[in-house]
C-alpha cells in the first residue's frame, strides 16, 4: 500500500506513513475542507521582503554619503552642503517604509493561508488557531513569540518534520535582532545628531559631522546584517513551504483522464442542462429520429372532360 501524500510504501506495523506522517488510508487533503493557493502570494511576499531588505541596506549605508558630503563641506567652507546628507537619508527612508508595510501585509496574508491549509492535511498537529496567524503579528509583546510558533508549526506540517526546521530559528533570531537593534540604534543616531552644531563654522564643527556619520555607519552594521539574514532565511522558508503545500494540494486533485465509470467534471449527465452549441463531449446526445416515409401529396380530382355543344358559345 502506498501513502497518498508522499507515495512511499507504508507498513501495517505503523499507524502512519513514516515519511510524511499521514495516517494510513487517509488522503493527502481531507475532503470537504477548504484550501488556498500559496504559490502566488508566496512569490509576492518573497519579492516584497527582498525589496525591503535592499532599501534598508541603502539607508544603513547612507552615512557613507554623509561623510563624503561633510568633508566636501569642510573643504568648501559651506555648511549648506550638509543638508544634502540629511535629505538623502530622508529620501532613502521613505521607500523603505513603503516596502516594509507592503511586505508586512503580504507576509500576514501568506501566513494565514498557509496556516489554514494545514487544517486540511491529515496527520498535521496545529498548536495555535488560525486567528493567531494574523493576530500574532499585531498584538504587542505576543509578536515576539507567536509568529515564530505559527511559522514553525506550518513548516513542520508542510515539510513533513516532527521537529522544527533550524532555518525557522535562524530567521526568528535574526528578525528579533534586527527589530530591536534598528529601534535602539536609530534612537541613538537621533540623539547624537541633536548634539551636532546647527551651523558648522570651523574645522571642529565639520569634523563633528564626519565623526557622527562614522559612528552611525558602525551602529547600522548590526541591524543591517541581521536584516539580510532574516530576509534570506524567510524567503527560503516561504518558497519551500509554498512548494510543499501546492504539491500536496495537487495530489488531492483528480488527474485527467479518470478511470472508467467515474464522473468527469464538466461532462454531460442525463437531466443536466447543456448550453446551446456546446461542442464535443459536453453536448447532450440528440435522439436519432428515422426519416418519415415520403407520402405523395393528395392531388385534386381532375375535372371531367365535357365535349363542346353547339350553340353553347355566346353570340353563336
Amino acid at each position: 500500500m502506498q501513502c497518498q501524500t508522499c507515495g512511499d510504501a507504508t507498513s501495517p506495523s505503523f499507524n502512519e506513513c513514516q515519511n510524511c506522517y499521514t495516517p494510513l488510508g487517509q488522503p493527502a487533503v481531507t475532503p470537504g475542507l477548504e484550501t488556498h493557493s500559496v504559490r502566488g502570494i508566496g512569490r509576492a511576499a518573497s519579492v516584497a521582503v527582498g525589496v525591503t531588505a535592499a532599501f534598508y541596506l541603502l539607508s544603513a549605508l547612507a552615512p557613507v554619503a554623509g561623510m563624503v558630503l561633510a568633508r566636501q563641506a569642510e573643504r568648501d567652507g559651506d555648511s549648506d552642503v550638509l543638508l544634502g546628507a540629511m535629505l538623502l537619508e530622508v529620501a532613502l527612508s521613505l521607500p523603505f517604509v513603503v516596502a516594509y508595510l507592503t511586505a508586512a501585509v503580504l507576509v500576514i496574508i501568506w501566513t494565514w493561508r498557509a496556516r489554514k491549509n494545514i487544517d486540511a492535511f491529515p496527520g498535521a498537529l496545529p498548536s495555535l488557531g488560525q486567528g493567531w496567524a494574523i493576530a500574532g503579528w499585531l498584538v504587542p509583546f505576543a509578536n515576539f513569540v507567536v509568529p515564530a510558533r505559527v511559522v514553525a508549526n506550518i513548516a513542520r506540517d508542510s515539510l513533513w518534520r516532527r521537529s522544527t526546521p533550524g532555518l525557522v530559528g535562524v530567521w526568528w533570531a535574526a528578525w528579533l535582532l534586527f527589530s530591536v537593534g534598528e529601534r535602539l540604534f536609530s534612537r541613538k543616531n537621533d540623539l547624537e545628531y541633536a548634539r551636532l552644531p546647527e551651523t558648522a563654522v570651523d574645522r571642529a564643527d565639520f569634523q563633528a559631522y564626519v565623526d557622527y556619520y562614522q559612528g552611525a555607519l558602525g551602529r547600522n552594521a548590526i541591524p543591517a546584517i541581521a536584516c539580510v539574514v532574516a530576509a534570506v532565511s524567510f524567503i527560503v522558508l516561504i518558497r519551500r513551504i509554498s512548494a510543499a503545500q501546492q504539491d500536496r494540494i495537487a495530489r488531492a486533485t483528480p488527474a485527467w483522464p479518470v478511470a472508467p465509470g467515474m464522473p468527469v467534471p464538466g461532462a454531460y449527465a442525463p437531466g443536466m442542462p447543456v448550453p446551446a452549441g456546446a461542442p464535443g463531449p459536453f453536448a447532450a446526445p440528440q435522439p436519432v429520429v428515422a426519416p418519415a416515409p415520403q407520402v405523395p401529396a393528395d392531388t385534386p380530382p381532375a375535372a371531367p372532360m365535357v365535349p363542346p355543344v353547339a350553340g353553347g358559345t355566346i353570340g353563336a
